[in-house]
């Protein structure tokens, strides 16, 4: 099967990030994929290595002059062009089309997912868009997860592969990881880090260039990292802290304690977001005391309080979400095909 998928970069990589995800799954399991991206320069690096069965192209400004494949996603309601949806209508039979939503743990989400939205005007007039939400509970979507994913976390040796691209901790360090937007609270989250040895390997983003060492914190800039090397990255980790969607999810694979970054909504939605996971994954109280620091609800507690509960809690909530069938084969039951 031929799946077209569409994404607009907005301001950040996560939409590309989570689309090319997509679109490797795809791959792996026999499936070819074009994905049409308005900004793909981002894949220079996330991207290095191209599986055979997904092509890269242009957003179209106008006609793409292809037949639309079987399946059509539309990533985050991103509409595709409207020649587009014009040649899906044409095409017989019609394609499947998906609006994959953003990930959420609030209710609406289980309402929500796999509603109809029947078109009876405009250039796709007679077909009908399904909304397909990620999630985190059976009545959802689910997650993105590769075949095999969790038994090559279980192999991996984080250490031999932190000291391979000269990232070593000294002893007695622990190594966290740093993604994250522009936030206040860096210097109190600096000075919870440095209470203990702390080896701090900071991704590039606004915070890269304020994490400086300091008594009990070593900090090392990293470079953009392809997506199987930031993988590894959270893999190797004692505590990553990951912002947005895609990071946020592989974080919960790597089975490591994390805080999540939430993307911040000028209306402030995203605490109502961000209380939404913390009590559908049941975090440990005085963990979720961190995250509501960290995303600027509450001060940061001193120190890390919590971060022994976080460490059992995390593992045990992978296992819960290893326990539900990944999107992509949600997604296929969804649309009555297989791989």
């Amino acid at each position: 099967m031929l799946w077209d998928i569409f994404c607009r970069v907005i301001d950040n990589h996560g939409d590309l990030g989570v689309c090319w995800r997509l679109a490797r799954v795809l791959a792996a399991r026999g499936q070819s994929a074009r994905l049409w991206v308005d900004d793909a320069s981002a894949l220079a690096w996330m991207a290095p290595e191209r599986p055979a069965g997904v092509t890269v192209h242009a957003w179209p400004d106008g006609d793409a002059g292809v037949m639309p494949g079987d399946v059509v996603i539309e990533a985050f309601g991103c509409e595709p062009p409207a020649a587009f949806v014009a040649r899906m209508a044409a095409r017989a039979p019609a394609p499947r089309w998906i609006n994959l939503e953003y990930l959420s743990a609030e209710d609406y989400v289980e309402r929500s997912h796999g509603l109809a939205s029947p078109q009876f005007s405009g250039p796709g007039a007679g077909l009908t868009k399904h909304f397909f939400y990620p999630g985190f509970t059976p009545r959802t979507g689910g997650l993105l997860r590769e075949p095999g994913l969790l038994d090559r976390v279980a192999a991996f040796d984080g250490a031999a592969w932190l000291a391979g691209r000269g990232w070593a901790p000294r002893p007695g360090e622990r190594v966290v990881s740093l993604f994250a937007y522009a936030n206040p609270a860096l210097p109190a989250l600096l000075g919870a880090l440095a209470e203990r040895p702390t080896l701090l390997l900071a991704c590039p983003g606004p915070l890269q260039a304020r994490v400086i060492d300091r008594p009990g914190l070593r900090c090392i800039a990293l470079p953009y990292l392809a997506q199987d090397d930031y993988d590894r990255l959270l893999w190797a980790c004692d505590l990553n802290l990951v912002r947005g969607e895609d990071s946020f999810v592989r974080a919960q694979w790597a089975g490591k304690p994390y805080v999540w970054h939430i993307y911040p909504q000028h209306d402030d939605a995203h605490h109502t977001k961000l209380e939404a996971f913390m009590a559908r994954a049941g975090l440990p109280e005085a963990w979720r005391a961190v995250w509501r620091g960290w995303n600027g609800l509450a001060p940061l507690p001193d120190g890390l309080s919590g971060l022994a509960e976080a460490a059992a809690h995390a593992p045990a909530w992978r296992a819960q979400l290893a326990a539900q069938p990944d999107l992509l084969t949600q997604l296929q039951g969804f649309l009555g095909v297989s791989s």
